[in-house]
């Protein structure tokens, strides 16, 4: 009977809370679906995480704030106007998308005081679980995540929780003059998005993250623009109800925690547009179009790190105390609980099907090894005869290690690198369980925008060309020989605020690829899982805008050839199958376990045979 009742008043709150986002949308027609993972938006779609059926205070209150934020998206954002002006680099995006996302909270809830302390409530939660009121220095703090804050601040300083205080003040202090002015203008803006995207696009000129724009009303020379362009331009329809959304995309929120943007790491192919991620139809939107990137420089001057000194290898250990360590553990476990027993269904699907292909032959009439039970009648019959033995020979199917590579960059923050650290702890307990040996590691760099490899290059006179800008942090959360047991807690580690930074993933590749030529089983699997493009700001402003992307496919079709080990890649929201031969590209975080899981399986059911004959294609030598 408790049961029931249980039941029913979480019916009840989810359909008063579905009536309250469509009465906030001024939108009727949005349907609002109730089911895991992170909230999310599509067309005429909301939706919001799934209640349990408890529902305690604390929840009501989290999925109350997500979908009036959800509600207040729908009501005053424009999707066109919003993707007219967006940048092309996902640092410049993310704060681009982070900034929006403040002006649609903050002007939306200006005269509901309910709604305004709900998502107040939200943001201090969040910020307190990043530990904000623990950061002493700005570094700590990523720039979308500081300029969200910043915005929010100044278009209502009451919005801004006590814990993001200090933090956003340090921030403040080394805005210039220009940067103040630009957020002055978006908080006279919050009610034209217009306005406010061309006020934003100055700040993120400010800081150096984009170029300038021309004034409202000129081209890039100058020049008077069409009048038509220009009712474009300022034609603000912010009560849609997001009809103009024809894609699923998630929610945006200017959090510490919502570093993930709309377009992510996606970037370009040589020469090539952006597509709109909005749009279906890949079409322009209408109004002015952002600035495109210059066309790749000419120069085919070989990959290269301006200094490897400070770049490092480390153990997931060493970059934490055990106490900590053992707390974001337990944070991750709580996390995914419900995610857990999808997974573990799947992960012991792929446990039976290796099993299964797992042949055991023997060697007999051995003078030593395991006693011969089927014999032993030959004793009986004959007490002279001696005992024979036998033993189990090693099959190939044993003879197998897998690498996950997995994408530590700060675009992966809040659901997708949670999920992923826990996929990687399912997969290397099943095939730990099966006799393949499973190896976990992490890329990021040490710094955003260039560390002390950028500071001996700005120091010996900025000489040109100087390549790769940034210093790497290669992380080791699980050794192929390390049991599971063992390193468990590790994996905790990916939940570290300030942990996930810029990723340089074709470094972080030949890295891995170098680890498992050094391993002495026969057959090689490299699983690697990424959301976006390698970028890294400091990099890509004094060289070739295809540097990085250039060099990873390099590394990609180097590996490929040589056939020695079997590369796969899974892309979270961004389409990495033009880059790799084998690869898949899932649009949620939520799809990653069965995605892995899929993915192995289709590897060792493959003919054994057809696998070992590939393999001898290849040749021992390792690449430079």
């Amino acid at each position: 009977m408790s049961g029931k009742a249980e039941t029913s008043r979480a019916e009840e709150f989810k359909r008063a809370t579905a009536s309250a986002l469509k009465a906030l949308a001024h939108n009727y027609e949005v349907e609002v679906a109730f089911q895991p993972g992170q909230p999310g938006l599509s067309a005429k779609r909301a939706r919001l995480p799934a209640p349990t059926r408890a529902l305690p205070p604390a929840e009501m209150a989290r999925l109350r704030a997500n979908a009036d934020a959800i509600g207040l998206r729908l009501r005053h954002h424009d999707d066109a106007l919003h993707t007219a002006r967006a940048p092309h680099t996902r640092e410049a995006r993310e704060a681009y998308d982070a900034m929006e996302q403040a002006r649609i909270e903050v002007y939306g809830a200006a005269h509901m005081a309910g709604v305004a302390a709900n998502l107040r409530a939200k943001l201090a939660e969040d910020c307190a679980t990043q530990g904000l009121e623990r950061m002493t220095a700005r570094g700590e703090l990523s720039l979308p995540a500081a300029l969200g804050l910043l915005t929010r601040q100044r278009l209502d300083p009451a919005s801004l929780p006590e814990a993001a205080r200090h933090i956003v003040d340090l921030w403040h202090q080394a805005l210039g003059p220009t940067a103040e002015t630009a957020l002055d203008e978006m908080a006279a803006a919050q009610s034209d998005q217009a306005a406010f995207t061309r006020a934003a696009r100055k700040l993120l000129a400010a800081m150096d993250m984009v170029e300038g724009e021309s004034e409202p009303g000129e081209d890039e020379d100058g020049q008077p623009q069409d009048q038509g362009e220009q009712t474009v331009q300022q034609d603000n329809r912010p009560d849609q109800g997001g009809e103009a959304r024809e894609q699923e995309a998630p929610l945006l929120a200017a959090q510490p925690e919502m570093a993930e943007a709309e377009g992510g790491d996606a970037g370009e192919e040589d020469g090539q547009d952006i597509e709109d991620p909005w749009s279906e139809s890949g079409e322009a939107p209408a109004g002015p179009q952002p600035r495109r990137p210059s066309a790749p420089s000419d120069d085919r001057s070989a990959y290269h790190a301006y200094t490897r000194q400070f770049d490092e290898e480390i153990d997931a250990e060493a970059l934490c105390d055990p106490e900590e360590l053992t707390r974001l553990r337990t944070q991750l476990d709580q996390q995914l609980q419900h995610l857990h027993a999808v997974v573990a269904k799947l992960a012991n699907r792929l446990q039976r099907r290796l099993l299964a292909q797992q042949t055991r032959s023997w060697e007999f009439d051995l003078e030593e090894g395991m006693l011969d039970a089927a014999r032993l009648t030959r004793v009986i019959t004959d007490p002279f005869a001696a005992l024979t033995y036998k033993r189990e020979l090693d099959t190939d199917f044993r003879d197998t290690v897998v690498t996950l590579l997995i994408d530590n960059s700060g675009s992966m923050r809040g659901r997708p690198i949670t999920v992923a650290a826990m996929c990687g702890d399912i997969l290397a307990r099943t095939l730990e369980r099966c006799a393949v040996k499973v190896e976990v590691l992490g890329f990021t760099t040490k710094a955003w925008k260039g560390g002390q490899s950028r500071e001996a290059w700005v120091g010996a006179g900025k000489p040109p060309t100087p390549g790769r800008l940034n210093d790497l942090r290669h992380i080791i959360y699980k050794a192929a020989d390390t049991p599971w047991r063992r390193a468990r807690k590790n994996l905790g580690l990916m939940l570290r605020e300030g942990l996930l930074k810029e990723n340089i993933d074709g470094e972080a590749l030949l890295w891995a690829y170098k680890r498992l030529q050094a391993r002495p089983e026969r057959r090689r699997i490299l699983m690697v899982i990424s959301d976006g493009a390698p970028v890294d700001d400091s990099t890509l402003s004094v060289n070739p805008g295809n540097y990085l992307e250039r060099h990873l496919r390099d590394v990609i079709k180097d590996i490929e050839s040589r056939r020695l080990v079997e590369l796969i890649a899974i892309g979270i929201g961004h389409d990495v199958t033009r880059y790799y031969r084998r690869a898949v590209t899932i649009v949620d975080a939520e799809e990653l376990g069965g995605t892995m899981m899929r993915k192995l399986t289709e590897l060792f059911d493959e003919d054994e045979a057809e696998a070992w004959t590939r393999l001898a294609a290849g040749h021992s030598a390792v690449i430079g």
